[in-house]
């Protein structure tokens, strides 16, 4: 059986792919995130994705690569990790009373034919209109500062929104089980 392969460092891919029950590795992807001149949110977490795959699949010539990246769009701009109290709080301020929808691109590289297969999946938040001291207080308490567009929805920051739309809500938190599922499915791994 070809190894299966998480192309990732992120807690929270690991703990989304660990619901699947499936043996596999992680292994860190070392490329450049950076978005190119012109590039679409969509065309950069696609990009990210394959790369992140193919980066780590010189390594397992007989694996399964699962690459992913995800990116928080409002209106046109690209939210990235706040890094800072002060950044999250100006992004959860941007965020208030508006949809906030979440690109997630996944790819799914078998190395023993170097045929990838890739999607982006599409998920939207729509927030509360949230005051300034219920953001601070939500951001002291979940402390999101290595999340797109400043909140954890599978803590606390589930108490920021007023809905949530999508077909999978895991693509939310960075890995859409249900198309990866189908993916894997393809190349004869299976959850059940």
């Amino acid at each position: 059986m070809q190894s299966l392969i998480l192309a990732s460092s992120s807690p929270y891919r690991r703990a989304l792919l660990d619901k699947l029950q499936l043996p596999y590795r992680c292994h860190s992807p070392d490329i450049d995130e950076s978005r190119r001149p012109d590039e679409t949110a969509e065309s950069l977490v696609m990009r990210l994705a394959e790369e992140k795959a193919k980066a780590v699949a010189k390594h397992y010539p007989q694996g399964v690569i699962i690459g992913s990246d995800q990116v928080a769009v409002l209106d046109t701009a690209i939210l990235g990790k706040p890094g800072t109290r002060e950044n999250a709080i100006a992004q959860l301020q941007q965020a208030s009373g508006k949809r906030v929808t979440f690109l997630t691109g996944l790819a799914v590289l078998n190395t023993t034919n170097n045929h990838i297969q890739t999607e982006v999946i599409p998920f939207h938040v729509h927030f509360r209109h949230l005051t300034t001291q219920m953001i601070e207080r939500y951001i002291d308490k979940e402390n999101p500062l290595d999340c797109a567009g400043s909140f954890k929805s599978e803590g606390l920051g589930i108490v920021l929104f007023e809905k949530l739309e999508g077909d999978d809500p895991n693509a939310l938190i960075g890995l859409p089980l249900i198309r990866l599922t189908s993916m894997l499915a393809t190349l004869n791994i299976d959850a059940l």
